[in-house]
């Protein structure tokens, strides 16, 4: 049984999406093949994957805007949760952010998703005392 972390490939694109769809991750304004693509497609951003035996149980999809990081699509396969695979990913998109120089990192998470929250509070996560805005520059598909 063998472990490992790696940047993914445009060859990972159905595994990774497969895997977010599992974990609950996708909603109808977002194609996650366009952001799977689109992360790819850029020098500030990627998809960190987790391999067991060399398929895919954890993604972390991690970007940063020049002032700092994001991760966003942390997904841990169902069958393989509660084994710290959420802790490790989040660490190496840390360490890759990290690398990048940025000096903190955010990520976003639904109000009701009580069950996420806490999870991101053990790990040293908090509320800022800003309030996120946003205007759609496209029409999104509910």
């Amino acid at each position: 049984m063998t472990l490992s972390v790696r940047p993914c490939t445009v060859e990972d694109r159905d595994a990774v999406v497969a895997l977010w769809n599992a974990c609950g991750l996708v909603v109808p304004w977002n194609d996650p093949a366009a952001d799977f693509t689109l992360a790819l497609s850029k020098d500030n951003s990627t998809v960190l994957a987790c391999l067991l035996d060399g398929g895919i149980i954890a993604t972390a999809m991690v970007g940063q805007d020049g002032h700092r990081g994001w991760i966003y699509y942390l997904a841990v396969d169902p069958a393989h949760q509660g084994r710290g695979l959420g802790r490790r990913m989040v660490g190496e998109a840390e360490s890759w952010l990290a690398a990048t120089g940025m000096p903190k990192v955010q990520l976003l998470v639904r109000s009701t998703n009580q069950k996420v929250l806490a999870f991101y509070e053990r790990l040293g996560y908090a509320k800022p005392s800003s309030t996120l805005m946003q205007k759609w520059l496209t029409n999104p598909s509910p």
